[in-house]
């Protein structure tokens, strides 16, 4: 029987020039599929000659890269058998995946209505949606889709809760549309309560020295998704290597701050590294080695948290580093969310409403890291180097940009001030003053002794967009644990005239002692 895989369909996008688009299907093995491109009026753009291998009784090929655009018919032939896709467009194909806040629906956001009327005006943005399937073994295939690629509606963006359309993805690409101007293909494959093992293929572990079989692992209470390691990879992902993909959004780790928290930082760069390495072998080196991978920080949950799991699992996010694209995620960027709270969400306040700032900042990383745009400010203010003024009682710690400071706030900054690494007696660092790209902190109760510095480091640091820090874009500084070391400690750094020079490293001995 001859067919298309699961996932091509009508009016679907088709990854655009440079790459290949990767088509693949079924059919009678030992039998040739002659695949036919044309224009919709029938004029023939290209043909590929292929042969059916069996079993599994698949075929494979790669398209000749093409410009954006259309309308195309895709047509598969096999003897007097035909199958035809209609109205299919070249542009940029991103595939969204994670757990719930990806999960959750236009209908769902903040102005949803008028979210959802706007979807009638991007007739060039497709949407597909997988739905939500487990596998104890990898698939080559979709088991069931829960919408088939579709110009976007009211109906099939707001189709229910937690359901499809994803509002994150379908944001995101709405914004890279306005500045793209061309047909952008969104790919949804998310399950809301599921930790990133879930994700994970098998190889991905065991980078991570992870068991292959932690599927022993009691269910937690928090996770209402499959938490069987490898099993969303299985069902949901390895199904859709062959496809050439543009980027790759997530939001995904709240089941994390309750699950293997601190291995985080190792198994989110693994998946990252695993999914490049797999997508671009999957479409025969299509898809680039150095997929584009974006993704939310984790936003709030609880405004009294009994634990910092969440800030761990933040700070996680960057390999602890703080801040991406960096050595250990390169071609990566972050939408900062710490700042989104709301409380009042009808779906718990772990899921916020606001997806339209998350989606825009989320949509900066795409352009300046997927797709080169020079000059664009994509991220918040980072520090860079602080000056403990001893005399004085004060830490001036410079930034990577201009400052706004939408706030005094006596405990957004702290100092580590023990002795010992771990645990670390953390005091209140009040902001003294705030000028162009310097804090001045009090630091009084420290003397000559600081060895940490953190920033916004709570589960639910600040009010709506009301953290301490931002720059003249609106973009939150992010939160940090860096350590402060002497720098007549490290060859090549001098004394100022005006204190003590700190270095401001990322954290590695002290993060263990959070």
């Amino acid at each position: 029987m001859l067919s298309f895989a699961s996932y091509y369909g009508d009016h679907m996008v088709l990854q655009k020039e440079p790459a290949g688009a990767m088509v693949w299907g079924y059919g009678e093995p030992g039998a040739a599929v002659t695949v036919t491109l044309s224009r919709d009026g029938g004029l023939i753009i290209m043909k590929k000659m292929v042969q059916v291998k069996g079993p599994p009784g698949t075929w494979t090929t790669v398209l000749d890269p093409m410009d954006q655009g259309g309308p195309y018919t895709l047509t598969a032939g096999q003897g007097s058998e035909n199958v035809t896709l209609q109205d299919i467009y070249f542009g940029d194909v991103w595939l969204c995946s994670g757990q719930s806040n990806m999960a959750m629906t236009v209908l769902q956001i903040a102005n949803a209505s008028q979210e959802l009327v706007a979807a009638a005006h991007y007739p060039y943005v497709r949407v597909f949606a997988a739905a939500p399937a487990h596998s104890d073994a990898e698939l080559e295939d979709l088991e069931r889709i829960n919408l088939p690629w579709s110009i976007p509606t009211a109906e099939n963006l707001g189709h229910g809760n937690f359901t499809y359309f994803s509002a994150v993805c379908w944001l995101l690409g709405r914004y890279l549309y306005e500045a793209l101007r061309y047909p952008i293909g969104l790919m949804e494959a998310a399950w809301g309560g599921t930790p990133i093992e879930a994700w994970s293929s098998r190889r991905a572990l065991q980078a991570c020295g992870l068991p292959e079989d932690m599927g022993s692992i009691s269910p937690h209470r928090h996770l209402s998704g499959p938490q069987t390691p490898s099993v969303l990879w299985n069902a949901m992902i390895h199904p859709l290597l062959n496809m050439t993909l543009r980027g790759v959004a997530w939001y995904q780790g709240e089941a994390n701050a309750f699950l293997h928290t601190d291995q985080y930082s190792c198994t989110f760069p693994a998946l990252i590294a695993d999914w490049r390495q797999a997508f671009h072998a999957g479409s025969a080196g299509q898809t680039e080695p150095l997929l584009p991978f974006g993704f939310v920080q984790l936003s709030t949950y609880r405004r009294q948290s009994p634990d910092d799991s969440f800030t761990r699992l933040r700070w996680h996010q960057t390999a602890d580093l703080g801040v991406v694209p960096n050595a250990r995620m390169p071609g990566t960027f972050m939408a900062v969310a710490m700042d989104l709270c709301d409380e009042r969400s009808p779906y718990g306040s772990i899921h916020p409403r606001d997806k339209q700032n998350v989606a825009h900042r989320l949509h900066l990383g795409a352009r300046a890291v997927a797709y080169g745009e020079k000059d664009l400010v994509f991220q918040g203010p980072y520090p860079t180097r602080a000056v403990l003024e001893v005399t004085r009682g004060l830490l001036n710690v410079t930034y990577s940009q201009e400052l706004v400071c939408h706030r005094r706030d006596t405990r957004a900054f702290e100092v580590c001030c023990s002795s010992q690494p771990s645990p670390c007696a953390w005091l209140p660092a009040p902001v003294v003053a705030v000028e162009s790209r310097t804090v001045m902190l009090a630091v009084a109760g420290c003397g000559t002794l600081v060895l940490g510095l953190r920033y916004a480091w709570a589960e639910w640091p600040c009010e709506y967009q009301s953290c301490v820090l931002y720059n003249s874009q609106g973009l939150p500084a992010p939160p940090f644990l860096l350590d402060a070391l002497p720098a007549g400690e490290t060859p090549g750094c001098l004394e100022t005239a005006g204190g003590k020079e700190l270095l401001l490293l990322p954290s590695s001995w002290f993060s263990r002692g959070i």
